[in-house]
């Protein structure tokens, strides 16, 4: 089940989605909710981010060649995790499929993309055996967490690197059937393939992160986290369009453009 969250005539709304037609729910995914007899085209809708998130998590580093390639782009040395260490991003950098990335002029060349999985918590979870875990996932969406490497390198809180405003495409809807042993992420730069892997290739995976998570913080409906990336990342430019696709979830596509001086 693909669950989308759109805007219709200015009135925000989910919806179910097959086959190009949105069957409009009242309620959530989150809540109780039923079926209306209110059907629209997808072409004809405005998508919106699929959920806004109350806590915003982030698994920064969790494919090992991605921890090296990076290492070695802003001259550290790669420490490969020995736990499932999670991070945070904020709200307000998020953006839904199709809007464009909007690169600061201050910035460097050096913004580029990271594909990631991203885990949507369904029901509150506290203290999750890793074996239980996946009943609290309502599904996965796709992720481009968007990074200014210069200022990754010198930003201590990674404020500006990962968290200006647009730098967190996030999207288009929400699967619920997604297997994600099946999973392939893609990266096209332009329609050309720049990476591709296996996307439970990870250090730690979902059902870890989540166990270890709920030692210490409650998960709640509409959180989510995004799980890390693999492989080296390509510089985006002004003009450039981003697409990232998951197999079993869709494709997240993002124009970019950098603001003049």
């Amino acid at each position: 089940m693909k669950w989308i969250r759109y805007n219709n005539k200015n009135i925000v709304c989910y919806g179910i989605l097959q086959d190009n037609i949105i069957t409009e729910v009242k309620g959530s995914p989150f809540e109780s909710y039923e079926m209306t007899e209110t059907t629209l085209f997808l072409s004809d809708v405005q998508l919106l981010i699929p959920v806004i998130p109350k806590t915003f998590y982030a698994a920064g580093t969790n494919y090992e060649e991605h921890i090296k390639k990076v290492a070695e782009l802003i001259g550290t040395t790669p420490n490969l995790p020995i736990k499932a260490d999670i991070g945070y991003r904020a709200n307000n950098a998020l953006i839904p499929h199709n809007e464009p990335v909007i690169i600061p002029s201050d910035a460097t060349e050096q913004v580029q993309y990271e594909a990631e999985l991203v885990v949507v918590i369904g029901k509150t979870a506290k203290n999750i055996s890793e074996e239980d875990a996946l009943d609290y996932v309502l599904g996965y969406t796709i992720g481009n967490d968007v990074s200014e490497r210069s200022w990754q390198k010198t930003d201590k809180t990674l404020w500006r690197a990962k968290n200006t405003d647009t730098f967190k495409p996030m999207g288009p809807w929400i699967e619920t059937d997604a297997n994600i042993e099946n999973m392939i992420t893609q990266v096209k730069l332009n329609g050309e393939i720049t990476i591709e892997f296996k996307t439970n290739n990870m250090i730690f995976g979902v059902e870890k992160y989540i166990s270890e998570i709920t030692k210490y913080l409650t998960l709640h409906p509409g959180d989510v986290i995004w799980m890390g990336t693999d492989g080296e990342g390509k510089n985006m430019s002004d003009g450039d369009i981003c697409e990232i696709s998951i197999t079993g979830i869709g494709k997240l596509s993002n124009p970019i453009f950098k603001q003049n001086k």
